[in-house]
């Protein structure tokens, strides 16, 4: 996917207690004026200036548009946004070491911009962004976090119409012979391959960290020849919407338009892994400065946070919001102990940094094999 916004009219381990804290702040406000963005980043130039933006693509990077992107052009007249997706830290490495940089603000976890911190991406100062409000971990070194990615457990309604005989925990999505069907799985590292295995092979969610790759992996063979290891969001919505699999781990603002749409899905209150979404820019990007003022600006808008969790049903990073959610949007509150009477672990970013490439490749052995 790729487009141009341009618009200069203004639209409108972290325990689960700490989660549940996300709702409880604040009404939204107006975010404060952030310098204009240049390639320079000066507050004085306003000479024209193209950020390219790297997102998931589908109703998360429209809400991106909408609630950060077109505000802050309104702002910054200046500013206009070239839109693509989806990301790829491999393809970002490669033009920093090209010297060749087509991107600036890149969507992708926070251990993966820490891992790749002054060499991959651009050390970021956001000592402008008051972090008062914001939930830990949301700001790191080389990227600020944007809302909080769960991708809980689920599956078509149509494939298991007698909620009796319907998987409810995890170790029924491991278990092929009592529930058989396709499954799903995203391979990013951010929706919880390494850690549904363990989860469901029997380790407590306190206990979780360090993972164990090697047995994780060996808990994903028993599901192998079963499952569709998807590379990203869109296929797996996509391999839901169309029936291609019956039960599958897909991030939440992927639920939602799923349940929009009309596809009838059950979620899996058992345990949830949720992880922080967040963006970074690439090392040596001569725009950085620009990008670092537009990322200041949109995550600490409260209004701007707002909209996204509404739009997406997701959780705000920003405590200072109050979001209305849809109907459909409140049935995927991971964070909401009424809607999910089971477990949430957050990711450990701390683990991922010192361990990303090893999980990686790990992982891509064992896809490969």
């Amino acid at each position: 996917m790729t487009s141009v916004s341009r618009s200069r009219i203004a639209l409108a381990g972290v325990s689960i207690t700490a989660a549940a804290l996300l709702l409880a702040g604040c009404s939204a406000g107006g975010g404060t004026a952030s310098p204009s963005a240049s390639s320079s980043g000066s507050a004085e130039d306003t000479a024209p200036v193209s950020l390219t933006f790297v997102g998931y693509g589908g109703v998360g990077q429209d809400a991106m548009i909408k609630y950060y992107q077109q505000p802050y052009m309104a702002q910054h007249p200046n500013v206009t946004f070239v839109n693509t997706s989806p990301p790829d830290v491999a393809q970002v490495q490669a033009q920093v070491q090209a010297g060749s940089i087509q991107q600036d603000i890149v969507a992708t976890s926070p251990a993966a911009a820490q891992q790749g911190c002054g060499t991959i991406f651009e050390p970021l100062d956001l000592s402008s962004v008051d972090q008062k409000n914001l939930v830990p971990q949301t700001v790191g070194k080389c990227y600020i976090g944007n809302f909080i990615n769960a991708s809980p457990f689920a599956y078509r309604t149509d494939a298991f119409p007698d909620p009796s005989k319907a998987p409810k925990t995890l170790a029924d999505f491991f278990n092929t012979k009592k529930f058989p069907g396709k499954r799903g799985m995203l391979t990013n590292l951010q929706n919880g391959i390494l850690e549904y295995p363990l989860l469901a092979d029997g380790v407590k969610p306190d206990k979780l960290y360090p993972l164990d790759i090697d047995r994780s992996l060996k808990k994903l063979d028993s599901i192998r020849n079963d499952t569709i290891f998807a590379p990203n969001v869109g296929v797996l919505q996509q391999d839901v919407a169309s029936g291609q699999v019956d039960m599958f781990m897909l991030a939440d603002s992927r639920d939602v338009p799923l349940l929009d749409s009309g596809t009838k899905i059950t979620i899996v209150w058992d345990k949830t892994v949720a992880s922080i979404n967040a963006f970074a820019v690439p090392k040596g990007d001569p725009k950085a400065k620009a990008a670092e003022a537009f990322l200041a600006s949109a995550v600490a808008n409260p209004a701007a946070v707002t909209g996204i969790s509404e739009t997406l049903g997701v959780a705000p990073v920003n405590l200072a919001t109050k979001p209305v959610l849809s109907a459909n949007a409140k049935k995927l509150q991971v964070y909401n102990k009424t809607v999910n009477p089971g477990t949430t672990v957050l990711q450990d970013v701390a683990w991922y940094t010192k361990n990303f490439t090893l999980a990686t490749q790990k992982l891509n052995a064992w896809l490969a094999g």
